[in-house]
């Protein structure tokens, strides 16, 4: 037999979620062709794993790395984590099917890209379909794997712009249409974001039909719910709807309640989600092991001041009697000023603001809480991300238990320097899966096989990943080497572009991209498109 890689006396926990066995492990190309003892044989690359432990690569549930991975394609964030496979297009919003000029998150429209093949380099995205985009992502060639799901809040664009309406039957039929076009180029089904513009517009039939075809095609669905906090219960109830009707494979995308006054509603929640999988039903989870949410500050804006995109946000914001207007209502929707952290800025101006309260800005500004926030806003050309606290740790930790609950990052990757390194993200962008594991072990007190199981093969079960989550003969060679001992985040709010520690090696399709925990520029990357 011939080898090119083997990994000796490891501490092997193989992603079931058995105990761990001393083994040897051998990778030919990039599969894994012998779990044993391999004394007899030798491979041109070795690595003597004694005391340390080899586990399958970590799959991010949920991620939004789409375009990212174009432009930093080590996605050094991820690799230092353990990840080897990142399923994005989440929330609603995917890089593509960018169809009819639809518009992208902000933070995406503003990079450069490299050139799609026989196209120059311009300004923002560069792609349209999922066709493009692939073909992008093959060029750039990433360390990690990805699978891209389809947003609904990317088709909507397509189709009906950033109209803040119901969709007609036409209007549907064309999505419908497009997201046919873009499962049959690979994507992997569809996600919805229905707290985001425009799909808090869409009614549930709008999204029932989507689901339907694409449940008709093979195709998943994932969902940002349209509440998670006043109206959770009833948000739940329209995904099991829908569930039950198309019967397709569903997930809840990062599972919470928010603001103390829904906290009692989880295990009511809970309870709703356990009887649609005793029936039966393909029904997981996701969630980061951190208690503050992290998205755009714009979504704090009134309904009606966020609809329309980022041209009218920015039309209202400076107008100054429809931003006093904006302002006013901001301080009159109860929310408490002291539970929104300010994460990345975009202007000279905001710079001091990042990683202060709107409660510290508004007591060192002597500003009310919607003068603070329509001004950082306006700054910043509506570009600024926010960190919101307002969860239970009692509740994430009741819900990181649920054995059909897996890591999701919610978070793009990042990089220290370059262009991804400007703003201030969520510290899970580099810490959720030795957090998640550390949460796990030590607070619950769950076998460390059974947490790894919930990061590898717990994830390929629910997203229907053949050959991957498992350290098995026959299986893709996504593998990570790493020291029990000091594998553990180190991002927090202030200083969040850190690195996690421990992980000594990570292999993706054979190809050892981090060795010794540094970034392996030798070996060619071999990230893939992974499709149905």
């Amino acid at each position: 037999m011939q080898f090119d890689f083997i990994f000796r006396n490891a501490t092997v926990f193989d992603g079931t979620g058995a105990k761990p066995k001393r083994q040897d492990v051998g990778i030919f190309q990039d599969r894994i062709v012998a779990i044993g003892d391999l004394s007899t044989v030798q491979a041109p690359a070795e690595r003597d794993a004694k005391g340390l432990w080899l586990t399958p690569g970590f799959i991010d549930a949920h991620t939004h790395s789409d375009a990212f991975l174009l432009i930093e394609p080590y996605a050094p964030s991820k690799l230092t984590q353990g990840v080897t496979t990142e399923i994005g297009g989440q929330c609603g919003g995917s890089a593509a099917p960018r169809l009819n000029n639809a518009r992208l998150p902000s933070d995406w429209e503003a990079q450069t890209y490299p050139p799609r093949p026989g196209q120059p380099s311009t300004p923002g995205p560069n792609w349209t379909t999922v066709a493009d985009y692939r073909t992008c992502f093959e060029s750039a060639q990433p360390a990690t794997n990805v699978i891209l799901f389809a947003g609904h809040n990317t088709l909507r664009k397509g189709v009906m712009g950033d109209a803040p309406k119901a969709a007609s039957p036409e209007d549907i039929k064309q999505m419908a249409y497009n997201l046919e076009q873009a499962l049959d180029e690979g994507a992997w089904g569809l996600t919805t974001g229905l707290i985001y513009h425009p799909g808090v517009h869409s009614k549930p039939e709008e999204v029932l039909h989507l689901a339907t075809v694409c449940a008709q095609k093979g195709g998943m669905y994932a969902t940002h719910m349209r509440s998670e906090g006043d109206n959770l219960l009833e948000a739940i109830d329209e995904v099991l709807a829908l569930t039950r009707a198309t019967g397709i494979r569903t997930q809840i995308s990062h599972l919470k309640t928010s603001q103390p006054h829904n906290w009692h509603k989880l295990p009511a929640a809970l309870e709703k989600i356990e009887t649609a999988r005793a029936e039966g039903f393909h029904l997981h989870a996701d969630r980061y092991p951190y208690l503050s949410a992290g998205t755009d500050l714009d979504i704090v804006l009134p309904d009606w001041a966020a609809a329309g995109g980022n041209a009218a946000i920015l039309k209202r914001l400076d107008d100054i009697r429809t931003c006093g207007q904006i302002a006013a209502e901001i301080d009159a929707s109860g929310r408490d000023p002291a539970s929104i952290m300010i994460g990345g800025t975009w202007s000279p101006e905001t710079r001091a603001c990042s990683g202060k309260t709107v409660a510290e800005i508004m007591h060192a500004t002597c500003r009310t809480m919607g003068a603070v926030i329509t001004w950082i806003l306006r700054q910043d050309r509506s570009r600024t991300g926010a960190f919101f606290f307002g969860m239970s740790e009692e509740n994430l930790l009741t819900i990181l238990k649920q054995p059909w609950v897996m890591p999701g990052s919610d978070a793009s990757l990042r990089a220290p320097w370059g262009a991804l390194g400007r703003d201030t993200p969520h510290p899970r962008a580099y810490g959720t899966h030795p957090k998640y594991f550390r949460t796990l072990t030590e607070q619950l007190h769950i076998a460390p096989e059974e947490a790894i199981r919930r990061m590898t093969a717990l994830p390929a079960q629910a997203f229907g990943i053949r050959e991957r989550g498992l350290i098995r003969e026959g299986y893709y060679a996504d593998l990570v080497l790493l020291n029990p001992a000091t594998w553990r985040d180190t991002a927090d709010y202030q200083c969040s572009h850190a690195f996690s520690t421990g992980v000594d090696t990570v292999m993706v399709n054979g190809a050892p991209v981090l060795m010794g925990g540094q970034i392996n520029p030798s070996t060619p990357r071999r990230g893939r498109f992974l499709t149905r």
